[in-house]
């Protein structure tokens, strides 16, 4: 039997990292569907400033993704303002590029911690909630680096290919115990955000906007989607590759330039948005610049 789309009228949904990019275009799109929208960010004022624009069904919080108690709290504080949590989107992540073995333990660390540790602390918390009641839906945003392994971003691609490994053990575990609860995860390209800043352009492919990714997640939990590709052609072109023999596949990789999509980042595009990352982590010192950045 079909299943049916979701009501999500007056449902309470939870956004990490939600006062800019993504996370901000995903709590819109949530509020226009009428649903109590909680923003989680570590920039309490920025999260704060987003909230009160996007309307009076908008609440922010503060949000240390790396932080068991931090979340906890948030989903504490999240319920007792809003409601029973219904939909957690884990969406806080930072992108540190640069060859591997440039890169500073430091940044490899802080990108582990809040692209993978958050997602597991993030989904186990929440999941604690709605198993019981046994509904809810989590939709952890991976990214298509998860899937091919990028070159420029080598640790990057590892975390959200855990983050895809994450999300499909969980939804095995849930199906057994027979648990209505859901869980989706989204693969974009490049999305015109800080975090994607001076990437290479890919033969084929244009980058995509923060609102083209929310109105997708909308669709997942609406749907019930376990995979989001986006946009959705990328989606053939990865099953292409699978077919194809390695060195097949990886010529046509070069061909398109997908390789050096990250590998040949302007430095100078997202020497911003590279020391804002470096200090996301505040409990972590020795990394005012990434060192891939130094001269």
């Amino acid at each position: 039997m079909a299943k049916q789309n979701r009501i999500l009228v007056g449902q309470v949904a939870a956004v990490t990292g939600g006062a800019r990019g993504i996370g901000r275009a995903t709590a819109a799109a949530f509020a226009r569907e009428g649903m109590k929208v909680a923003i989680g960010d570590l920039d309490a004022e920025l999260a704060e400033r987003t909230a009160a624009e996007l309307g009076p069904g908008v609440a922010a919080f503060e949000l240390d993704v790396t932080r068991r108690e931090s979340f906890e709290t948030f989903f504490e504080d999240v319920e007792e303002q809003l409601g029973p949590l219904d939909v957690l989107v884990n969406n806080a992540g930072i992108m540190s590029l640069g060859r591997f073995l440039e890169e500073s333990d430091e940044s490899a660390i802080r990108m582990v911690d809040i692209n993978l540790h958050g997602v597991i602390f993030g989904t186990k918390i929440a999941l604690q909630r709605m198993v019981p009641r046994d509904r809810g839906h989590v939709v952890n945003v991976a990214s298509q680096a998860g899937r091919y392994g990028a070159p420029g971003g080598a640790t990057y691609s590892a975390t959200k290919h855990a983050v895809i490994g994450l999300t499909e053990a969980i939804r095995g575990e849930l199906h057994a115990e027979g648990s209505a609860v859901e869980l989706s995860y989204v693969l974009p390209y490049v999305v015109n955000t800080e975090l994607g800043a001076g990437t290479h352009r890919a033969r084929g492919f244009k980058n995509l906007e923060p609102s083209e990714v929310a109105d997708a997640i909308v669709d997942a939990v609406r749907h019930g989607t376990v995979e989001v590709w986006l946009p959705r052609s990328a989606r053939r072109t990865y099953r292409l590759g699978v077919l194809l023999p390695r060195a097949t596949s990886e010529r046509l990789a070069r061909a398109m330039k997908i390789d050096r999509v990250l590998l040949e980042a302007d430095a100078r595009a997202r020497r911003g948005y590279e020391v804002r990352a470096a200090h996301s982590e505040p409990a972590l010192d020795g990394a005012d610049e990434p060192r891939q950045l130094t001269s």
